[in-house]
């Protein structure tokens, strides 16, 4: 898909479909609309008037111009009130309006915007792109014969409806080329997490990692089970024994090119579980079916670090991902069993599904040790404790670093992923006493995501830390605005936008 600017009259623009943006009870104020309303003689006002169109939140209206104007069809899409919409809800307008246009076998989609200033511009463009990018994809890898997606829109037109003077326009190309390189590595992240688990084993994310590395000019160390035993690693490595696929460490590097010296240094740990039966702790059909997604926090890590290079990062990141499988069998670790972490903390298990958490001590130790960050961020499917607090829209926030946490969750404002800060209370560490060990791998029910922050802390020492529980949204049961069923991608936009502001 080509994504490109244009300038001027709406009326005069050759595209299969037009797609302008309509606010609630100023449904015929829309950028564009009164010129597109006088060239049809008034047609669209009448219509948005018969179909009771107001322009409400996913409201949509599809008008057919039948050549009297350069667009065969315009789309009215529904934005709510003008005071609630935010700039990354123009992901979900270029998505609707890219849909609408596939559906109708068009190739070519144009979307209106007003002129703002050069700042408001670029991320309004860059936002577009992604929206359009996103309202594109679809892994039907695995898809036969007419359901197989046939070929969809071509080409995305950003059209500002009142001029662009060359400074406005350089904006926008730049917002339009952030889009793209930001939707590239969510859609990678995507594919990562759609494919079958039986695919997308330890070995092969390794091959992915080593792939990506020789992609972009990163350093990649990939560590199997003896390098990981030497390292002390026995809590990620019991969790692998039961599985027949060997486990595989991944470490990425990110170093700003140029000889300048990095503003800091960030590791991003993901969670690597690329298949998830609970082990012993076998989990039912239902809790088993979407496992496959348990490694969403790698696969975002893994994305996000590949896009480095094309955004000039200025800063020094590692990312790194413990992938393995949790899986029952009589190699398997037990209830009961005291395993011993990297860190030398003894651990007791008193739940084998509660295995990311210990996956992620390991890495988290590895992290601090060998890459010595100044910030340290974990992201992870841990805990269906936070998809009850927050629901599964919403990411879980947890830190030991008030400042960095604030620094944080205003990226994931500014890039529109929602998360929520949750509380580390220290009270609840109680609950992860153990009587035959230095702590147990789980505690009561209640505040479960929050036992597990308090857990993963054990290992990150004095280090700046943000967990980040994507439990929730790395997933989604059914479409909606950019975001597909399957795998999101989520946090990787909040990621790049975090680390592009050094």
């Amino acid at each position: 898909m080509t994504l490109t600017l244009h300038s001027g009259d709406l009326t005069s623009l050759k595209v299969d479909l037009l797609a302008l943006l309509c606010f609630q009870d100023q449904a015929g104020a829309g950028a564009g609309f009164a010129d597109i309303d006088k060239a049809l003689d008034g047609l669209l006002g009448r219509l948005a008037t018969e179909e009771q169109f107001k322009g409400k939140p996913g409201q949509t209206l599809l008008v057919h111009t039948h050549g009297r104007i350069g667009p065969q069809r315009v789309l009215l899409v529904g934005g709510g009130a003008r005071g609630d919409f935010q700039p990354p809800d123009l992901r979900g307008f270029a998505a609707r309006a890219v849909k609408a246009g596939g559906a109708a076998g068009g190739k070519s989609v144009a979307v209106a915007l007003l002129a703002a200033d050069g700042p408001a511009n670029e991320r309004a463009a860059q936002f577009v792109a992604e929206g359009a990018l996103g309202g594109r994809y679809r892994f039907d890898k695995y898809l036969t014969g007419d359901r197989k997606a046939k070929d969809g829109v071509e080409q995305v037109i950003l059209a500002l409806t009142d001029g662009a003077d060359p400074q406005t326009a350089d904006a926008i190309r730049r917002g339009l080329a952030r889009g793209e390189v930001v939707a590239a590595a969510v859609a990678r992240t995507r594919d990562l997490i759609n494919e079958p688990a039986g695919f997308m084993t330890p070995t092969r994310m390794a091959e992915v990692a080593q792939q990506v590395a020789k992609e972009h000019g990163l350093e990649v160390k990939v560590l199997g089970r003896k390098e990981c035993q030497q390292l002390g690693m026995g809590m990620f490595l019991a969790v692998a024994q039961g599985s027949d696929q060997e486990p595989r460490f991944i470490h990425l590097t990110w170093r700003p090119k140029g000889g300048k010296a990095p503003r800091k240094r960030v590791a991003l740990v993901g969670k690597g579980v690329t298949f998830d039966s609970g082990g012993l702790s076998l989990k039912p059909t239902d809790g088993m079916l979407h496992m496959k997604a348990d490694m969403s926090g790698a696969a975002a890590v893994i994305s996000a670090i590949a896009a480095l290079a094309d955004l000039g990062v200025p800063v020094e990141v590692h990312a790194i991902a413990a992938c393995t499988e949790n899986m029952p069998s009589g190699k398997a670790y037990k209830l009961g069993d005291v395993l011993t972490s990297m860190g030398g903390k003894t651990v007791e298990i008193t739940n084998t599904d509660a295995e990311g958490r210990l996956t992620l001590g390991d890495a988290l130790t590895y992290a601090v040790r060998e890459t010595k960050p100044d910030e340290l961020i974990d992201f992870a499917t841990l805990t269906g404790a936070c998809v009850v607090a927050l629901g599964p829209t919403t990411a879980g926030v947890m830190s030991n670093h008030r400042a960095l946490a604030e620094r944080w969750l205003t990226a994931a404002r500014e890039a529109g992923e929602d998360m929520w800060p949750l509380p580390l209370t220290e009270r609840l560490k109680d609950q992860l006493k153990s009587e035959v060990a230095d702590m147990r791998n789980t505690g009561e029910r209640w505040g479960g995501a929050l036992t597990a922050g308090l857990f993963l802390k054990e290992f990150v020492g004095d280090t700046p830390w943000v967990h980040v529980d994507i439990a929730g949204p790395a997933n989604a049961d059914k479409e909606w605005g950019h975001l597909p069923k399957g795998g999101t991608g989520f946090a990787v936009a909040t990621i790049l936008e975090y680390l592009a502001r050094g």
